[in-house]
């Protein structure tokens, strides 16, 4: 039986492509996210790929009393329930410096807004027995660096919510995996220069499909990312704290 699939940020690049990709398996979508229109569209074209339905709904992370009515068209889901995460906001962090109050928006958007509807979910997804979360953080949270520590943070926060979660629902047999893409060609990227081993919102996509496909439990997309955070890691604080990066 097809899998259905909660796409939540469903407006974004790397979700639109997601959800192409799921259309052409036949499975059944229900894409979320705050611009109706763009929902709509995104709609119309993966019914004409292939996906068993395509339901557009209005939601906002930020708007917890929008959650209600997307949870609710889940629990007569034929199939494996399946979720992917892409709500998050980067700021730049002079504009955070300058206004701390954006600190809220940026933790709610990147963590706290998508793990409170992870956490309404799961029960759901325990039930079904089966099925996979790919929740979308980022090399930004694996430490903290100079040019962007408060949505490094917040990814940082949700990668460990993630992994708490896949060690509860991997208990039912739901799949959990963290992605932590490198710099994608999407809105959030523009304007940003120097952002190296930048990759493409259809490969992205791809990549961490074929990761859950496997059962992976963390995938960097890029896999080079792998690397190099490794080392970002590796520096020793004294000489981190001093390096423009």
């Amino acid at each position: 039986m097809s899998e259905t699939w909660i796409i939540l940020g469903a407006t974004s690049s790397i979700a639109r492509c997601l959800a192409r990709d799921l259309a052409g398996e036949g499975a059944s979508l229900i894409l979320a996210g705050r611009d109706r229109a763009d929902l709509d569209a995104t709609a119309a074209d993966c019914l004409a790929r292939g996906a068993g339905a395509a339901t557009p709904i209005e939601f906002d992370v930020r708007d917890p009393a929008t959650f209600a009515a997307i949870l609710d068209l889940t629990k007569d889901a034929p199939g494996p329930l399946c979720a992917a995460v892409f709500t998050g906001s980067m700021p730049d962090q002079e504009d955070i410096d300058a206004d701390p109050s954006l600190i809220d928006g940026v933790i709610t958007d990147s963590f706290t807004g998508p793990a409170r509807f992870l956490q309404q979910l799961a029960p759901l997804l325990g039930e079904k027995g089966s099925g996979t979360v790919l929740g979308i953080g980022s090399v930004a949270g694996d430490r903290g660096r100079l040019g962007n520590y408060v949505y490094g943070s917040a990814k940082a926060g949700f990668a460990t919510y993630l992994s708490g979660l896949r060690n509860r629902l991997g208990r039912s047999g739901v799949h959990v995996v963290t992605v932590k893409p490198g710099p994608v060609d999407t809105a959030m990227t523009w304007g940003l220069d120097g952002l190296p081993f930048m990759t493409t919102p259809d490969k992205a996509a791809a990549h961490m499909l074929k990761a859950a496909r496997k059962g992976r439990n963390v995938v960097y997309t890029a896999p080079i990312w792998r690397i190099i955070m490794m080392v970002i890691r590796s520096v020793p604080e004294p000489i981190f704290k001093k390096m423009e990066i």
